[in-house]
């Protein structure tokens, strides 16, 4: 009877270690005669709205097409721990999240087109870390962001073509050769595959790199399209990436100073590089063992230039070695090389040892101990120098005092002595404070306007970063001396709220120069002539109107003098007129016949008005051009 049952158990415990596949999916097992196989499962029923959970464990490829699923949930095949190729083409999804592919180790190939993702979690890909394929064709990306570049490094077949792009990142090129600076291999294996055609691209200088390659004829990265063609801007629109030329996009060029400096131990060392490029490129140092580097300046005096310099103080041997300066832009990079070697020993400076005073037990005088030569101490040397025994000699001669007053003399030789050192020191002291002030020269102004100008120095011998101090006023009036705070290195001061038309003085004071020793300068500012130029072409026009509307002003007045005149002789000339040039109109009518009256006075003559006048002119032009048959029919109206 336990027999039976330990067989039931078995039996149970096959049956549950047997594969179940998704009710909706196609599992297939590819035996091989070793007992050993592989299992593929594809899921394509349209009605599948959502990822199977209960995939095979033991499933290498996994194929979820032509579904209804919109989200690829977290987590959704971290079971799968043989999976190697997972297909999830021409569905419906929109989002995919960030640990959607957890623990898929060995992952070799994720693809992902024919879908509607806008946004894709690049970052995931470091679940993936032998993933070779990434296919992302026909979805609605439209930019690749900088920070996905690291997760790329290891993909050798990148499809995002029949997207939305416009650009990439101009970094995203320097992972692949040949801007990486690994050399180029003819081995077919090592090929980088990349699919971006069917995109909007905008063809500036952030894509050049990619122009770039598509000119190239032999290259490591094989574009699955040679012929890209750039979508803007307008006078590239069109134009194939094989022959299109951008505008105001130059790679950086850099230029050191030297390409090899031996300096001695301990000493400063200034090291400058100038890059050319546009846009304007940005200059970092490194070094070639990669500690850091430290203590540098740059500046970009104008568009498509920049300098930089890199100071190091009291320079050791750790400090030899190359130092890279690299210039990088979007159109590409560049670098140059300075070689430090350090040489000779740690300068040394010995002080003087100072002089001792001892004096005698009697009471005949003091004795002083002198020695037989002063030494000079050494201000640089190459070893390091044994201590004297010797001590310098007093600078006056001692005299003999009594034994009442020996106490008194010493105490004087000592001040003596002290006095002559302290001077000593003063003159050292001084002279470094001179030299200070003669290592800036050169100055100048240049530039001057009514309120600003410019100050130029060269500095000869003092570090870039030496603090310095512009000081300026107006001439003889040192009560209201403005100052400004700069550095050695920078060689120019703007100068501004002046007044116009005066005369200023600037000095420039290095710290710890001699008070009165310092380089000065003496301007003067140019007069404020702006209101006057605008005062006198005010007048200039004022003029020019005044000559051209004074003759108007005339020629208008008399014509209406001219017309008043008219208007007085109006009514005498129309009298005139009418004598001359009408004739006076009148009416001839039927006069009443009496028996007494004579037969042949028929018509009586009566004075018509000027209306009537007017009217019959006009009706006996009209019947004057008529025929009549006989007299009675002639008209009753005569001019």
């Amino acid at each position: 009877m336990r027999r039976l049952l330990y067989v039931h158990v078995f039996l149970c415990c096959l049956s549950m270690a047997h594969p179940f596949c998704p009710s909706q999916c196609t599992c297939v097992f590819h035996g091989r005669t070793d007992g050993t196989g592989t299992r593929s499962v594809l899921c394509n029923d349209p009605d599948m709205s959502d990822i199977p959970v209960n995939v095979p464990v033991d499933t290498v490829k996994l194929r979820i097409e032509k579904t209804a699923v919109r989200r690829i949930p977290t987590e959704a095949f971290y079971y799968l721990v043989e999976l190697r190729y997972l297909w999830i083409t021409y569905n419906s999804i929109a989002s995919v999240d960030t640990g959607s592919f957890y623990n898929l180790k060995v992952l070799h190939e994720l693809r992902l087109d024919g879908n509607m993702i806008s946004m894709f979690p690049w970052e995931s890909l470091k679940e993936m870390p032998r993933l070779k394929t990434l296919d992302l064709h026909n979805n609605r990306l439209t930019n690749v962001p900088t920070e996905a570049i690291p997760y790329l490094l290891n993909i050798t077949y990148l499809d995002l073509s029949s997207n939305k792009l416009t650009t990439l990142p101009s970094d995203l090129m320097d992972i692949w050769p040949p801007f990486n600076g690994a050399p180029i291999s003819t081995n077919a294996s090592q090929k980088i595959v990349l699919g971006l055609q069917d995109n909007p691209w905008f063809c500036d200088c952030k894509i050049s790199k990619l122009i770039e390659i598509s000119k190239m004829v032999d290259t490591p990265v094989v574009l699955m399209d040679l012929f890209l063609a750039c979508s803007g801007p307008e006078n590239l629109a069109g134009v194939l990436f094989q022959r299109a030329e951008l505008d105001n996009c130059v790679k950086p060029s850099v230029m050191t100073s030297a390409t090899k400096i031996t300096s001695p131990l301990g000493s400063n060392v200034l090291l400058r590089c100038d890059a050319t490029g546009f846009p304007t490129p940005a200059l970092y140092w490194a070094k070639s063992d990669g500690s850091p580097v430290n203590n540098t300046v740059q500046e970009s005096p104008g568009e498509g230039i920049r300098w930089s310099i890199m100071s190091l103080h009291g320079i050791l041997y750790k400090d030899a070695g190359n130092y890279s300066c690299k210039a990088k832009n979007v159109a590409g990079n560049a670098e140059a090389t300075i070689s430090l070697s350090v040489a000779g020993t740690i300068s040394t400076t010995i002080s003087p040892v100072r002089p001792s005073i001892r004096t005698g037990p009697t009471s005949q005088g003091t004795t002083f101990t002198t020695p037989t030569e002063i030494p000079e101490p050494p201000s640089i040397t190459s070893t390091v120098l044994p201590r004297t025994s010797t001590v310098p000699a007093a600078p006056k001669k001692p005299k003999t005092t009594p034994s009442n007053g020996l106490q008194k003399g010493s105490l004087k030789q000592t001040k003596t002595q002290q006095g002559g050192n302290g001077r000593k020191l003063a003159a050292d002291e001084k002279s470094k404070k001179i030299n200070v002030s003669k290592s800036v020269k050169d100055l100048k102004i240049v530039e001057e306007t009514s309120d600003s100008a410019v100050l130029l120095w060269t500095a000869d011998g003092l570090p870039s970063d030496a603090p310095l101090t512009v000081v300026y006023s107006p001439y003889d009036e040192d009560d209201i001396k403005r100052t400004e705070e700069t550095n050695a290195g920078s060689g120019k001061m703007l100068l501004e709220g002046l007044s116009s038309g005066m005369r200023y003085s600037v000095c420039l004071i290095a710290k710890g120069s001699d008070a009165g020793k310092d380089p000065c300068i003496d301007f003067y500012t140019l007069d404020n002539v702006e209101d006057g130029g605008q005062n006198q072409l005010f007048i200039i026009i004022s003029g020019i109107a005044c000559a051209l509307v004074l003759p108007l002003i005339a020629l208008l007045l008399y014509k209406i003098l001219a017309l008043y005149c008219k208007g007085s002789n109006t009514a005498l000339d129309e009298e005139e007129l009418e004598k001359e040039s009408y004739v006076k109109f009148e009416t001839i009518s039927m006069k009443q016949r009496t028996l007494n009256s004579r037969p042949t006075e028929l018509w009586a003559r009566r004075p018509t008005h000027e209306s009537e006048r007017m009217l019959l002119c006009s009706r006996s032009s009209i019947d004057s051009q008529m025929t009549y048959k006989s007299d009675s029919s002639r008209s009753e109206y005569l001019c």
